[in-house]
């Protein structure tokens, strides 16, 4: 009897747990995130948010949206959701290192990994929603990668540690991944 009460109760948290909403509420196409009705608000919807996104790390699967890429929706959607007004919000991501094969355009990356280029759609989302993406050129020489074969939504920079030690004293919060 003990152990059918503790596997009702239980059953009920993993429910309740289980059905949490997902919202989208500013980029709407992608980075899922929790509605967290009982969390501390630790957010200031006044404040102005300036967030850098490093990205040096590949996508673990070449057939699949990389987290990485997806982060940088997810990380808009989380200061939305979480009330920050998206005019409040600047969000800007520089790519370099092995995560540059992730960022070709649709030709070059079915070439390269015999399929369309699944984080096509959401560069473009990023970009509709006025996030910049920058590559690094230095990153493009070194690896030989042909500028004109990256996905058009990306603009090249001198390199990603002048990007990031640009923004940084600017007030820009850098997140590596």
């Amino acid at each position: 009897m003990k152990y059918w009460l503790f596997a009702l109760i239980a059953s009920a948290f993993f429910l309740k747990a289980a059905a949490q909403k997902t919202v989208r509420p500013f980029i709407t196409g992608y980075g899922d995130v929790f509605e967290v009705s009982a969390a501390k608000e630790v957010v200031s919807k006044k404040s102005k948010y300036k967030i850098l996104i490093d990205i040096v790390s590949p996508g673990a699967n070449a057939k699949e949206i990389s987290e990485h890429f997806e982060n940088i929706a997810r990380i808009a959607n989380l200061h939305v959701a979480a009330g920050v007004k998206p005019e409040n919000l600047s969000v800007m991501a520089v790519v370099h290192g092995a995560a540059v094969s992730f960022i070709l355009n649709n030709e070059t990356y079915k070439q390269k990994f015999g399929v369309d280029n699944p984080n096509q759609p959401l560069f473009t989302a990023l970009k509709a929603a006025g996030i910049p993406l920058y590559v690094c050129g230095q990153t493009l020489f070194k690896r030989k990668v042909d500028p004109s074969t990256l996905a058009p939504e990306f603009e090249i920079v001198q390199s990603a540690v002048t990007t990031i030690t640009t923004y940084a004293p600017q007030g820009y919060t850098v997140l590596k991944y």
